[in-house]
């Protein structure tokens, strides 16, 4: 069959010397026109078709092309295969920028707004108490948002040292009539997870707000990097092989006195096929990633919803603090034997005030006419909204996704849509300019992928020369891809930005090129910290009754341990 086909398209060429001679014979004064409307500015269009001796590119028979007009036609067909590619992605390339910036814009207001909703309710029913002790809960916001924006932040560890440190704080102020020293305190912080002085509330808050912002940060940072490949991706640096070919196409009609004749569809794909080939390369990479950030979407609209675990939070803290106010005569008891009797502060009848005395207000979250509003009512009722109109977002965003699955492979069937480029569809259509003349385009349309184009009819592809900036994005893909599909499970894995560029905003920005895993927090855990100590109190008894005694030299070495990692935290 093949054969056939190979005997049918020499015939066709043949004739098409033969004919080609009574096709506008002489007369080349459509050509200059037809230049002139493209933009053409040549000092000399021949009158008359003439010998074609002197072309490179197009055909050698009688022609109406002189050598400045074949170079110029080369030039601007690399140009058009540049615009053609730049539109045909641009959607793409906007859909990326764009939502980039919706979603990172939206995560960083509900941070700050989140923040002032929790701070304007401390400041109401807690007063000067949390005022004095603010920069605990700015430093928690603070990381928060470091973490976001890309920093190299442990989450567990930091919410660990945020209840450590708001424990210190609480604990010094509900037994404001003693003096309590850094040792003390050191203390009291190898017995927090015997004594739980907040409830279960650090525990669930941690994995909550751990998922959250590990889904929040890592699907921003996918859009980012969506965003770098697409754009760079679709700048085309086209070999002087697929140039020929291009000018071939789109331009020797012109020389065969038949600028209005439009390349065969077929004929067009096998062109773009070859000069398109490492782009195509991409798209396996690139499905995986697209299917990766579906994944991770439905994170966003599910229990890992940012939105739904920052609204709260204030309220969550206010749970904690007040589990630690109605059990602090039993905490402090259970302290003062693990860690021995303070000494008194000596500010007299201080050590007789009660702990009501400290508090001039308990925590308690807001009911709904009591919290703070503006003339645009509170931050988090704004944050509402906005966040309804982000739902719409992400079911905007999942729908583009999908349709751009297979973009890359697709983009030689995009090119060469009918009336863009080519023709039309039909392949046995005897009016398209099949490369020699106008007549049907005989040879089979190629596979994708740069292996698939040995045999290309058309183009001249290097198959042993993979170009090495698509390797770079391919690279660039897997590495996010990984990291999504981590985030999708709840786990952390920390990549530092090996670009030169950096993402743009520097907001929720991941890796753009080739990204190096340094560390993997996917099961970090808070150490645990034994006590030291040797006394006989009612917690070393417990611990004693529940767990064979250690032996005194890995005591004294987990003690050591202990102290050295409590005072890094700090």
């Amino acid at each position: 069959m093949l054969g056939i086909r190979t005997v049918l398209w020499t015939l066709s060429v043949a004739l098409s010397v033969v004919t080609g001679a009574d096709f506008k014979a002489h007369n080349c004064s459509e050509v200059r026109q037809a230049s002139i409307a493209k933009g053409f500015s040549f000092e000399n269009v021949p009158l008359q078709e003439m010998s074609g001796d002197h072309l490179r590119v197009c055909p050698q028979g009688s022609t109406c092309c002189t050598s400045e007009m074949e170079d110029k036609f080369g030039q601007r067909s690399k140009l058009e295969l540049e615009n053609l590619v730049d539109e045909t992605s641009h959607e793409l390339r906007s859909t990326f920028v764009s939502r980039h910036k919706k979603f990172d814009e939206f995560f960083l207001e509900l941070l700050e707004n989140t923040e002032k909703s929790l701070n304007e309710m401390f400041v109401r029913t807690y007063g000067k108490p949390y005022m004095q002790n603010s920069e605990v809960f700015q430093n928690l916001f603070a990381e928060l948002k470091r973490y976001y924006t890309g920093g190299n932040v442990n989450l567990e560890e930091m919410l660990n040292d945020f209840w450590s440190r708001l424990l210190e704080r609480m604990f010094t102020l509900l037994n404001s009539q003693y003096v309590i020293t850094e040792d003390y305190l050191e203390c009291i912080s190898k017995y927090t997870d015997q004594l739980k002085p907040f409830g279960d509330v650090p525990k669930k808050l941690k994995a909550q707000v751990t998922r959250a912002f590990i889904v929040a940060r890592t699907f921003v940072q996918g859009l980012s990097v969506g965003r770098e490949v697409a754009s760079r991706v679709s700048k085309v640096s086209s070999t002087p092989a697929c140039i020929r070919a291009l000018t071939k196409m789109m331009y020797c009609p012109y020389c065969q006195a038949m600028p209005s004749v439009k390349p065969c569809n077929n004929y067009c794909l096998n062109v773009m096929k070859g000069c398109l080939a490492n782009q195509a390369d991409l798209d396996p990479e690139w499905n995986q990633y697209i299917d990766a950030m579906l994944l991770v979407a439905q994170r966003l609209e599910g229990p890992f919803n940012i939105e739904s675990v920052m609204e709260p939070i204030d309220v969550k803290i206010s749970e904690a603090i007040m589990n630690m106010q109605d059990n602090s005569v039993q905490l402090s008891y259970k302290v003062f034997q693990g860690c021995g009797q303070p000494k008194p502060s000596g500010m007299g009848g201080r050590s007789t005030r009660g702990i009501s005395d400290v508090f001039n207000a308990r925590f308690r979250p807001y009911s709904p006419e009591e919290r703070p509003t503006t003339a645009a009512g509170t931050s988090l009722d704004r944050l509402r909204i906005v966040w309804s109109a982000m739902q719409h977002s992400l079911i905007d965003i999942k729908e583009k996704l999908k349709l751009f699955k297979k973009f890359w492979s697709n983009l030689p069937e995009d090119i060469c849509k009918p009336h863009r480029v080519t023709a039309g569809n039909a392949t046995d259509d005897d009016h398209c300019w099949n490369g020699h003349t106008k007549g049907r385009y005989f040879p089979e349309v190629l596979k994708d992928g740069l292996t698939n184009q040995v045999n290309n009819p058309e183009v001249g592809v290097d198959i042993t020369r993979p170009d090495t900036f698509i390797r770079q994005q391919i690279m660039a893909l897997r590495v996010m891809t990984n990291k999504l599909k981590n985030a999708y499970n709840g786990n952390d894995i920390y990549f530092q930005d090996s670009s030169d560029e950096g993402s743009g905003s520097g907001s929720g920005s991941g890796c753009t090129e080739a990204c190096i895993t340094e560390f993997d927090f996917a099961s970090t855990e808070a150490p645990v910290v034994g006590a030291d100590r040797s006394g006989s109190g009612p917690m070393e008894d417990s611990a004693a009754a529940t767990h064979p005694a250690p032996s005194a030299a890995l005591l004294a070495s987990l003690a050591l341990s202990a102290l050295a990692l409590h005072r890094l935290w700090r």
